[in-house]
């Protein structure tokens, strides 16, 4: 819980900064921590599936990074109401406080990625 906690703070510490003159925006939410838990267990294990509607399943290192991609740009976007930013910095806290925990966690991820096959 902890983990969890940490990362709600940290992952939105940049849309503070960056927003911190705008006195209208409003942002409420815990999807940065998720993103975070979601991450840390993509380094743990990224060949596991990861399914959106339970209809496409590809393994969470794929779909992890197709989701750090859409965060980034959208978030340079900022055309919705979406903090795609807590979702990106989430993610990226997840996968290092992972590391630090767990600096094995770097090799044993590098090793699932060279045994992948598609097909």
């Amino acid at each position: 819980m902890g983990f969890y906690l940490l990362a709600l703070v940290v992952s939105d510490i940049p849309t503070f900064i960056k927003q911190q003159n705008s006195p209208y925006y409003k942002a409420l939410g815990a999807s940065g921590g998720t993103s975070a838990m979601v991450f840390a267990s993509i380094v743990l294990m990224p060949l596991s599936d990861i399914c959106l509607f339970g209809l496409l399943c590809l393994p969470g290192f794929l779909l992890g990074g197709f989701f750090l991609i859409y965060s980034y740009v959208k978030g340079k976007q900022g055309q919705d109401n979406i903090n795609h930013d807590a979702h990106l910095y989430g993610a990226i806290f997840g996968i290092v406080c992972i590391l630090f925990l767990s600096p094995g966690s770097a090799i044993m991820f590098l090793e699932q990625l060279k045994s992948y096959r598609p097909f």
